[in-house]
């Protein structure tokens, strides 16, 4: 990839970003379309978020994946919101406009992709979904769209446990003291929490189930973990060492990072393969 006085910036900001393989994968769709644009990852805190998405477009940044803890918080620095991100109130894709920032949401997609793939019956299902942040927030929405009939979100903050209840009246919430007697129901269990991520922190545990929790499930669960470094990470490994089904986050990734290309670019021909291909051969699984 040759970088030249023309060429388009796209990026991420987050914190962290080290670990993503988002510049990974939309790199090699990039090199494969052609384009003249390349995607960096930038480290951003949580308190500087409004100098950073300034700065951004001062730079001519096209636009930018929005990650950990942001995809909340940049809501109000947006000029227009996608009606779908407006209604989970996240946004995981920033575009540049002629009015300024624009926000959209593709993690719904992006969730519900593995999903599908199984061609399994969702209706009258159980989804117990692990925290309560702006990725949980495109995790109700998708099981609400594959038609679970009760979705549960166990979290550890009261206010935004309520805040997830008052635009999903449907939902149940609990505490994580509250878990254990929820997950012999459950059908599907979806870590949204940073929990068990590359890099770790030390004090961190490396799973948000312990292999005993992980027993109470049904044998015929399906658990899927939103990310995916290490790969797999120790929930997935567990679930499986039980012969249940274990999902990562790689997939949806590179469906909502191909999802999100497609805005930026402005067009449906997205090399799908190549960015999978390319997050394999950077796992070490291709």
């Amino acid at each position: 990839m040759l970088i030249c006085g023309t060429t388009q910036l796209l990026g991420l900001i987050g914190d962290p970003v080290a670990h993503s393989l988002s510049p990974v994968i939309h790199n090699a769709a990039l090199q494969s379309l052609g384009q003249d644009w390349v995607y960096l990852p930038f480290p951003v805190k949580a308190d500087h978020l409004p100098e950073a998405l300034a700065g951004l477009w001062v730079l001519g940044v096209q636009g930018v994946n929005v990650t950990i803890p942001h995809k909340q918080a940049v809501i109000p620095h947006m000029q227009e919101v996608a009606e779908d991100a407006r209604a989970i109130g996240a946004v995981n894709t920033i575009l540049r406009t002629e009015r300024g920032w624009a926000g959209a949401n593709t993690d719904v997609l992006g969730f519900m992709a593995p999903l599908l793939e199984l061609r399994q019956e969702e209706t009258g299902k159980t989804a117990t979904i692990l925290g309560s942040g702006g990725s949980a927030r495109a995790v109700i929405q998708g099981c609400s769209r594959l038609g679970f009939s009760q979705i549960q979100v166990v979290g550890r903050s009261p206010r935004k446990l309520a805040d997830l209840q008052a635009t999903w009246p449907q939902i149940q919430t609990c505490d994580w003291q509250q878990l254990d007697p929820h997950l012999p129901d459950t059908d599907l269990l979806v870590n949204t929490t940073p929990v068990g991520m590359d890099p770790q922190p030390q004090e961190q545990p490396l799973s948000p189930l312990t292999s005993e929790q992980i027993q109470l499930l049904p044998e015929h669960a399906v658990v899927y973990d939103l990310i995916y470094t290490p790969n797999p990470t120790e929930l997935v490994r567990l679930s499986r060492e039980r012969n249940l089904i274990g999902l990562d986050g790689l997939e949806m990734l590179i469906q909502q990072g191909a999802a999100s290309l497609a805005i930026w670019l402005q067009t449906p021909s997205i090399p799908v393969a190549k960015m999978r291909q390319a997050a394999r051969q950077q796992l070490g699984l291709a």
